[in-house]
């Protein structure tokens, strides 16, 4: 396990790449290592490829360095693939990785089957980012790559409240709090703070929420024309999944969003507090995560989808009780 970025010995151009509509693990675990390799192996071009980023993460020093087309047909001799939890999820960077010489992925995600040569997955880790650290030579993490690394850290554990927090995490968000990085900056600019759209979306959201399953689930649905409304996209979302999650009785909260662009498909994000698995859920629809969260995209009536969601979700709660 702890060799394998030794591949980066034998290469001369390394592609990095996370899954589609990134968040802060994704980004920050792919900063975090190309810093980490721009660091430490000078003679390696390394690029990463993202979909554009929310601004909330271009704290990161080198954002303006990713590369979000995928028109070139450049061949690579190594891909790294992470916080992916299939290929698919790779997203326009897939044929990158269908073309580069030698292939890692690197993962927390438990549905992850291990589609690259070399595969780490550690479904016990908090994140991708608290994988990558335990990866590094700490003394080999500079000052830029600890700040990435310790916002996806942050992100995925929800500053450190998800019951993935364990205390590998926070050692490892120590031995990154040590590079002497504003970590209480980090939290407020990457995690609370929000733009004056953002807390309208935000308000929005809570007026129009609803209580169904007898209370034990909280659910919105996002429309093109309301998110159009606040000239809103997904990444003007962040948050309001989580926020929703803290409503007190319920066990499941549910955001469902217009896509990007898009009147009749949609983005589902799923929260569980206790018992039960959304990731399941997710999965019959092609999507994955956690257990206690996960998401999936969807195409079609939003009544329909959102109907069969429900009854899933309807499923996980009643077995749970019944236990």
């Amino acid at each position: 396990m702890n060799n394998i970025l030794s591949c980066l010995e034998g290469a001369k151009t390394v592609m990095i790449a996370g899954h589609t509509r990134p968040d802060g693990d994704c980004v920050g675990a792919c900063m975090g290592l190309w810093h980490y390799i721009r660091d430490n192996y000078p003679y390696i071009q390394a690029d990463v490829r993202l979909e554009p980023v929310p601004d909330s993460y271009k704290v990161i020093k080198g954002v303006e360095q990713i590369i979000s087309d995928y028109e070139d047909d450049r061949t690579y001799d190594l891909f790294i693939a992470l916080d992916a939890s299939d290929k698919e999820r790779l997203a326009g960077a897939k044929k990158y990785f269908d073309t580069a010489e030698h292939t890692i992925c690197i993962d927390h995600h438990i549905s992850n089957p291990g589609f690259a040569d070399e595969n780490l997955v550690l479904p016990n880790a908090s994140s991708t980012c608290e994988v990558l650290t335990g990866l590094m030579d700490i003394d080999g993490i500079s000052y830029d790559a600890a700040v990435a690394l310790y916002i996806g850290i942050i992100c995925d554990t929800g500053v450190f409240k998800y019951s993935c927090t364990s205390h590998r995490t926070m050692d490892m968000a120590g031995c990154l709090m040590e590079k002497g990085i504003p970590y209480s900056d980090l939290i407020d600019d990457t995690f609370y703070r929000k733009s004056f759209k953002q807390n309208k979306i935000l308000g929005f959201a809570l007026d129009k929420c609803s209580l169904v399953l007898d209370g034990r689930m909280i659910m919105c649905i996002l429309e093109r024309k309301e998110l159009d409304q606040f000239e809103a996209g997904h990444g003007d979302l962040e948050g309001v999944i989580d926020q929703l999650r803290l409503t007190k009785g319920i066990e499941v909260a549910l955001l469902a969003s217009a896509a990007d662009g898009e009147t009749s498909k949609y983005k589902f994000s799923m929260r569980s507090n206790h018992y039960a698995d959304v990731a399941a859920v997710a999965a019959e629809f092609g999507g994955g995560g956690h257990i206690r969260a996960a998401g999936f995209s969807a195409a079609g009536d939003i009544k329909e989808i959102y109907g069969r969601v429900e009854k899933l979700i309807k499923e996980q709660l009643d077995t749970c009780t019944m236990e």
